[in-house]
Formats: structure tokens, C-alpha cells, sequence
């Protein structure tokens, strides 16, 4: 492409440019200046494009660069508190997320109850660890009195969000280690080996119907959403070992975003577990009764995941933002 004349390109535009910073500092748009604000950036976007190839100036470069991130983080806030929006993440870009990921985190799944069998079986063969781990004490204590007591200790709308807030923190951290490959391990390893060591004992005591009888109608849909989370993580981490056909900057970038997609959105299911775990799992209905509603939330995921997940997938959804929101300067025409 030629080289501009840069000031006369300035002066030619600058009325636009200016245009763009009054929308952008404008706190409550109207319909027609949100839609001349998403026209403004394009339009300023291009600009940039066409300085940054004909006429690279530092000054002008950030200052155009700055001017089209506040107009980004306006369009982006705008659509974030709409309702539309709200709907268009849970039924296009969270559910196309999880079905796109959806070999990871299956297959993170069905590792770790493969583990947690394996290690409920080694624990249940050799008696001895649990000496070393708890004394007959506290044994006693788990298995008549503190396993079931543990969920009903609290009133159930402050036990219901605790458990939200801390599965949220352990899902969080496995999206957030998975770049590290290991770090997914370091997060979910303890959790496994807790609930084989516990259900070991209950097992060993006659106590297996109690454990599973409240584990089961939260942890079903309660470990699912961990185990997205740790194969999201894990797909972050493959999308800089091998990038593809994108440079590994862009991949990460792409798995990233995708990545936050799905951390937001696990929040909502977890808060349903965690509404099970705090008002069903200590409730006094029938054990098949809270089983059959555990059991009921997480065909519902997957049902959303395979059918609503696949449908958004299958109609160019992907999880990432809206591709219009990716770049500061759009292709420009020769």
C-alpha cells in the first residue's frame, strides 16, 4: 500500500475520531448511538489499520489504540448488562464452549473415577493407612456422627454458600493451573484421596449407604462441573504445547478466552449443586428421593451440553468472544 500523507489523514478524520470519544464517554446511550458506536469503531479500527501499514506514527498508533480500547470496553459493558446478551452466553457461547471441550473434560471424568475406585479398593486392602491417618477416635467419631452431622451443621443457606464458594475456587484453580499440565493434578489429587479415604471407612464400617446416599445428589453434577474445569485447564495448557495451524500466541489467546467462557459459567452450576448440597443432600426425604434429584440436575447438564452445546457448535459458535471485539483494526480494502 502507497504511504499517506499522515496529517492531512489526521485532519481528514480527526472530526470522526472525536466522535468516537464523545460516545465512548456518553454513560447512557441510546439504540441509535450504541449502534454508531459499534459504526464509530469500525470505522476508527480501519483507520488504524491503514496508519499503522502506510503511515506508522507512535503517537498516533497509541493514540487511536487507546481510543478503540475504551470503545471495546464500552460496546463489551453494554452488552455484558443486557439481557439479550445475558441469554446469547447460555444458550450459544457457554454451552459451545463446554461441547467443543468436551473430549477433555470427559476425559478428565472418567480418569479420576477410574482413581477414585482404584483408590477406594487399595484403602480398603490395607486397613493399616487409616490407623496412621485417623485415630480409632476420630474413626468412630466420622462414621456415627461427623460424616452425616457435616451437612447439617450450618443453617442451609449459609452451608449452601460456602460449598458454592469453595468448589468455585477449587474449579477456578484448575482452569487457572492447567497451563502448568501438572497444576490440574496438584488441585484435584486431594479431593480424590479425600472421598477414598472416607468412603473407605464408611465402607469398611457398614456406613457405605450413608456415604453414598449424601454424596451422590450433589456430587454428581458438584465433581462434573470440577472435572470441566480441570479439562479446560488442560486444554489451555495443550494450546501452547501444540498450536496447530495458529501461532502459539494466538492459540493460547483463543483457549484463554474460551477458558474465562467456561469459568463464568461454571459459576451458575456450581451455585445449583451447591443449592442441592445445602438444601437436599441434609434433607430428611427419602435417600432414592435426593439421589433421583442429583441424578435429574446432572442429566440436565449433560443434556444441555449435547444438545443445546452441539446445536451452538454446530451453528459457528465457539465459546470465544464476538470476533468483532478481538482486534483493534479490521482488513482494509486495496
Amino acid at each position: 500500500m502507497p504511504r499517506i500523507d499522515l496529517d492531512a489523514y489526521v485532519v481528514a478524520h480527526a472530526r470522526e475520531w472525536a466522535r468516537l470519544e464523545e460516545l465512548v464517554r456518553t454513560r447512557r446511550r441510546t439504540g441509535p448511538q450504541s449502534d454508531e458506536l459499534v459504526d464509530r469503531y469500525q470505522q476508527v479500527a480501519t483507520h488504524l489499520s491503514v496508519i499503522r501499514t502506510s503511515a506508522p506514527d507512535a503517537e498516533v498508533i497509541s493514540y487511536l489504540s487507546s481510543l478503540l480500547a475504551k470503545a471495546r470496553i464500552a460496546m463489551l459493558g453494554a452488552r455484558i448488562l443486557s439481557w439479550g446478551a445475558f441469554a446469547r452466553f447460555f444458550t450459544q457461547q457457554f454451552p459451545a464452549a463446554l461441547y467443543r471441550t468436551r473430549r477433555w473434560w470427559l476425559a478428565c471424568m472418567a480418569v479420576n473415577v477410574v482413581l477414585l475406585g482404584v483408590l477406594m479398593l487399595w484403602f480398603l486392602d490395607h486397613p493399616q493407612v487409616e490407623q496412621t491417618l485417623l485415630s480409632a477416635k476420630q474413626v468412630d467419631a466420622l462414621v456415627n456422627s461427623d460424616f452425616a452431622g457435616y451437612y447439617s451443621a450450618s443453617p442451609a443457606q449459609d452451608f449452601a454458600s460456602h460449598v458454592w464458594i469453595n468448589n468455585a475456587w477449587v474449579t477456578a484453580q484448575c482452569i487457572a493451573l492447567g497451563i502448568t499440565g501438572v497444576g490440574v493434578i496438584w488441585a484435584l489429587y486431594p479431593t480424590m484421596v479425600n472421598l477414598a479415604v472416607i468412603g473407605s471407612i464408611m465402607t469398611r464400617h457398614d456406613r457405605a449407604d450413608l456415604f453414598w446416599g449424601l454424596i451422590l445428589p450433589h456430587g454428581m453434577l458438584e465433581l462434573t462441573a470440577v472435572f470441566v474445569g480441570a479439562g479446560v485447564g488442560l486444554r489451555l495448557f495443550w494450546s501452547w504445547i501444540a498450536p496447530g495451524s495458529l501461532a502459539r500466541g494466538a492459540s493460547f489467546a483463543q483457549a484463554g478466552r474460551t477458558a474465562i467462557t467456561c469459568a463464568l459459567g461454571l459459576v451458575a452450576v456450581l451455585f445449583v449443586s451447591g443449592m442441592i448440597e445445602g438444601f437436599v443432600t441434609p434433607s430428611p426425604l427419602p435417600t432414592w428421593a435426593r439421589i433421583a434429584i442429583g441424578a435429574i440436575a446432572e442429566t440436565a447438564f449433560l443434556a444441555y451440553v449435547f444438545v443445546v452445546g452441539r446445536r451452538a457448535a454446530l451453528a459457528g459458535h465457539t465459546g470465544d468472544i464476538n470476533p468483532d471485539l478481538l482486534e483493534d483494526r479490521v482488513a482494509t480494502q486495496a
